[in-house]
């Protein structure tokens, strides 16, 4: 700050400084949470499933229950994130700045689910076995999608970088975690609802009955046939009533509802009218298991207002036009229609190997890298620093650090030649003489050669002699202790170490073979020690050594230098037993590439195999299981390709997000081929009632991953903006076409045949 406050305002240069301390400050200031990021991607993510399962009758409506599972996943997020810090698994910025979204947008996938399947559950099963119907429809897509999710980030945790590996084991636990919560509480939250929607109680707003003032009950019609009647039945393509003639009998009763002083309701039924009507051709609905039933006075209030048609029936609020719209209506009437068509499925098959063939080229184009200012906050003195470094000067400072478990002084040579090794390195910069930097043990020896030379002047001139020191100069005094101690506690001096030839004896406590020796011959007397001894030196535990790493341009070029730098070090150990290993910001960040493609490869290959197996225990059928691994496998490619067609580098954490793929990817697969699978009738049949009951949970689920993802994009980290933003929102991008387009077509054609 104080070399930037010094050039004027009008100078055309900039200074930038840097420190690893404050490097350091600022990762671990930006890896702190952000509560009000967390705080507004939980609260736009409670509105969202509030709005989305509202409904304007309010025996349908739950919307309590969205917000009720929002928080649900909220207190599993934070429960496991707890669960891994009392483990010890350290926190980074991967897990504040992404995990609580990410786990927000998984975490309520199954959530839709399972609201949605118990809203479509037949007024007809008795009360208190509805929740464990909705549970025996859906408890299998839950499953597979939790364990498969589980698995795919357990997974992610093979690749050996401790920060990577951390978040991978913290999103398993998370999962865990959400999975008990939909399975074990989630079931009972929809019990409860279940009660107030039977006593016509607002949404929400529990404590207050429906507003509806009036309702209509159509009782279902009798039809009055005899042999000679002729009908003819035209059956629809996709399962629905068929055509036929009849004369029908129909009752209406009409009853108005309202609100006395203390709360209580007062039903007032009209009298029943009658209509006698003959049709030619009309749509002939399902058969009513409960059988029609015809209002007689016997009958009680309650009675009459339950026998309402789901079908036809009236309802307690007459909704809006544009609120009777529905995604599950959508996909019934307009979307599944529209894709089941011959020509449809032949456009779709081609367009989907159109993008494959485009994701294989883009896959070509995937390199290895990740820039520094990617993992450091833009407008930081740090970011500004590196952004210059690595465009006008791109160099970068290493250590060679060796380690105890050999004698120092007695490697000397094998040190000197491990220094004199990285001559062969291109990368290593060095002196204006060709020459390495010197590292520690020269200047060692340079300063026992200062103390030789300062010895023989304080000898020479008589400072020194054989029987005074004390007119020696500091460094010559310091010279003769050492020479005349021995580093034996119980023998601390011996004077022979000073022979009569004028050399000092090997036997000197410096650990360098230049140490101080008397020049002259001398008749070493016991001098009188009245000095205190120098202590024995420690025995080393490491050392370290500088070097300068210049023109390390690619990510090939790091990869290259880091290789020779091990390799050299490899062989030290090898040949001389001198362990060491390098460090520095290159080893720091891109070591990850050497074997970095082995590691994901690896990582999806036995992820795909443990889905496969997980899909045929759970849905005990193989073939379905390698429709959805086939599915699985090409999102994964595409998803690679797009990211080399838009210019993202591959490292370990795009690495994750690709493994992570598989397991997120089954969320958008197994929900339509178990619905396939449970259906009944020809293959577009069951393909169309599977896209009729899924097409909305898993929209929802596509949404609520959006949203939970779309607080990233405000991130200061560009690595977090790139490779999990943008990455994240492309993966939910291609589950939805895969899901949803794909593979209803694949299951119309070449899907197995139905459980029942």
């Amino acid at each position: 700050q104080l070399a930037q406050d010094s050039i004027p305002s009008n100078a055309t240069q900039n200074v930038h400084a840097f420190s690893t301390t404050t490097l350091n400050d600022i990762m671990k200031s930006f890896s702190d949470v952000s509560a009000i990021r967390v705080a507004g991607g939980y609260l736009l993510m409670l509105a969202y499933a509030c709005v989305t399962m509202l409904r304007w009758d309010c025996s349908k409506s739950q919307g309590a229950v969205g917000l009720a599972g929002v928080l649900l996943v909220a207190l599993s997020v934070a429960s496991g994130l707890g669960l891994c810090s009392l483990l010890g698994i350290s926190f980074n910025a991967a897990t504040t700045q992404v995990l609580p979204f990410l786990a927000l947008g998984i975490g309520v996938d199954d959530m839709f689910l399972l609201a949605h399947a118990f809203t479509e559950t037949s007024q007809h099963i008795p009360f208190k076995e509805r929740t464990g119907e909705c549970l025996k429809r859906t408890g299998t897509s839950v499953a597979l999608t939790s364990v498969s999710n589980m698995i795919a980030f357990f997974m992610a945790a093979l690749v050996p970088i401790p920060a990577l590996r951390a978040f991978s084991i913290q999103a398993a636990v998370v999962v865990v975690f959400n999975f008990a919560m939909v399975l074990f509480i989630f079931p009972a939250i929809l019990s409860l609802d279940l009660y107030r929607r039977e006593k016509h109680r607002l949404d929400i707003l529990c404590c207050f009955y429906s507003p509806c003032s009036s309702r209509v009950i159509q009782i279902q019609p009798q039809e009055f046939a005899d042999a000679n009647d002729n009908h003819a039945s035209h059956p629809s393509p996709y399962g629905h009533p068929g055509m036929a003639t009849s004369t029908q009998i129909t009752t209406t009763v009409q009853a108005f509802t309202q609100c006395d002083s203390s709360g209580h309701h007062i039903v007032t039924v009209l009298p029943p009218t009658s209509q006698v009507c003959t049709s030619p051709a009309v749509l002939l609905p399902p058969a009513d298991p409960l059988g029609s039933q015809v209002f007689t006075p016997s009958s009680s209030t309650r009675d009459l207002l339950a026998q309402l048609d789901e079908a036809k029936g009236g309802r307690d609020c007459v909704p809006l036009p544009f609120c009777r719209w529905s995604l599950s209506d959508f996909a019934r009437e307009k979307y599944a229609p529209l894709l089941l068509q011959t020509q449809t499925k032949a456009v779709v098959l081609v367009l989907f190997l159109a993008l494959l063939g485009l994701s294989l080229y883009g896959t070509t184009m995937v390199h290895d890298g990740l820039y520094l200012t990617d993992i450091v906050p833009r407008d930081t003195k740090a970011h500004a620093f590196i952004s210059a470094q690595f465009k006008y000067f791109s160099f970068y400072n290493m250590f060679i650090v060796t380690k105890g478990g050999f004698h120092y002084p007695g490697a000397q040579a094998a040190l000197l030649s491990l220094h004199q090794a990285f001559s062969t390195v291109k990368y290593v910069v060095r002196e204006g003489n060709h020459d390495l930097p010197k590292m520690w043990l020269h200047y060692f020896q340079d300063w026992l050669r200062g103390l030789q030379a300062t010895f023989d002047r304080d000898w020479q001139a008589g400072r020194i002699t054989h029987d005074s020191y004390r007119n020696g100069s500091e460094d010559g005094v310091l010279a003769y202790k050492l020479l005349i101690q021995t580093g034996n506690k119980k023998e601390p001096f011996n004077f022979n170490q000073v022979r009569g030839d004028g050399t000092g004896t090997d036997r000197s406590p410096c650990p360098c073979p230049h140490a101080p020796h008397a020049p002259h011959a001398v008749h070493v007397l016991m001098l009188p020690i009245t000095f205190p001894p120098v202590p024995a030196a420690q025995p080393l535990k490491f050392t370290q050594f500088p070097f300068y790493l210049s023109g390390l341009r690619r990510t090939a070029d790091f990869v290259e230098a880091i290789e020779s730098v091990r390799a050299i070090c490899q062989e030290a150990a090898q040949r001389h037993g001198v362990l060491s290993y390098p460090s520095g910001y290159p080893f720091l960040f891109w070591e990850q590439y050497i074997g970095l493609r082995h590691w994901f490869l690896l990582a999806i290959s036995i992820l795909l195999a443990c889905t496969f197996l997980v899909c045929t225990l759970l849905l005990l059928n193989p073939w379905t299981a390698g429709i959805i691994v086939s599915i699985l496998a090409m999102m994964a490619v595409e998803l690679f390709g797009i990211m080399g067609l838009m210019g993202i580098k591959l490292s370990a954490i795009p690495v994750v997000i690709l493994i992570a793929s598989v397991g997120i990817g089954v969320e958008f697969t197994v929900h339509v081929a178990l619905g396939f699978l449970t259906a009944v009738g020809s293959r577009n049949v069951r393909s169309a009632a599977a896209l009729e009951h899924t097409f909305a949970p898993v929209m929802d689920g596509a949404v609520s991953t959006l949203l939970g993802v779309l607080m990233l994009a405000g991130s200061e980290f560009d690595f977090i903006m790139s490779c999990f933003f943008a990455v994240l929102t492309i993966l939910t991008l291609l589950g939805l076409l895969n899901g949803l387009v794909l593979l209803p077509v694949l299951l119309s054609v070449i899907g197995p045949p139905p459980e029942v």
